[in-house]
């Protein structure tokens, strides 16, 4: 980590432990907060996308676990999102293209999904529906495709619209969305590996902080939180997530 000095790379590792807890806790890997965070600490563009990737891989793995082991997963919630996003994902992360205005479009969908779910434009449904498979399968390629391009797993994105269309309640959302971006950066990462032949070594460095905070957040969001404090910090995080988007 030589572009840091021992004080920043301090400061650094507290604020990514930080963002993994946050991320975890409502089944997210953190890739949009890693994002940002190695752009306000000067890190270089061709070490952003890999790590933000990698670290998505291992917390993502932490968080479904812990979901997945307080039964909060179903499978036929996954699946129709899982085979569309998979390859656009892939696809994705072999490309490069600028990325401005998609951040900009996401950036407003996101706030407008912060908007609802704290009930000021209809808020959480009580009722569930039943899941539409074409939407889902034509939602899963949007999003996987769009990951992959700018490096994040998808799950910023499933999440409001599970909760959005009623096809399921905060924890159900999580967990969907710990495997989404578990599987989807898999995928992506592979296209970046294909191209670029490499992860940077030092990427490595940084799995351990994540896990710190990836652990603590999953076994929070999973066991102790309700839905109700999942709904808070999941709003707070999209609103953190969207004004990156703008900014950076």
């Amino acid at each position: 980590m030589n572009v840091l000095s021992t004080e920043s790379l301090l400061l650094f590792s507290g604020i990514l432990i930080l963002i993994a807890f946050l991320y975890s806790s409502v089944g997210h890997g953190g890739a949009s907060g890693y994002l940002a965070l190695m752009a306000l600490f000067s890190f270089p563009i061709s070490f952003m996308k890999p790590t933000a990737l990698l670290l998505n891989i291992f917390v993502a793995a932490v968080a479904f676990w812990y979901f997945k082991k307080n039964k909060h997963f179903k499978w036929k919630l996954f699946y129709p999102f899982a085979i569309t996003s998979i390859p656009a994902a892939f696809i994705g992360g072999y490309l490069t293209i600028n990325t401005t205005l998609y951040k900009q479009i996401l950036a407003v969908f996101l706030l407008v999904a912060i908007l609802r779910m704290l009930g000021v434009l209809g808020g959480e449904m009580n009722r569930k529906r039943k899941l539409n498979l074409p939407l889902a399968l034509a939602i899963g390629l949007s999003i996987g495709l769009f990951s992959g391009l700018i490096g994040i797993g998808g799950g910023i994105i499933l999440s409001p619209v599970i909760i959005l269309l009623a096809w399921g309640n905060m924890k159900d959302a999580a967990a969907v969305s710990a495997l989404f971006i578990l599987v989807n950066s898999f995928a992506g990462i592979t296209g970046f590996l294909i191209k670029n032949n490499s992860i940077p070594l030092d990427s490595f460095l940084l799995v351990p902080i994540a896990l710190i905070g990836g652990t603590l957040g999953a076994i929070y969001g999973s066991k102790k939180f309700t839905n109700q404090t999942l709904t808070y910090m999941l709003s707070f995080v999209l609103l953190v997530a969207s004004i990156k988007l703008f900014i950076i």
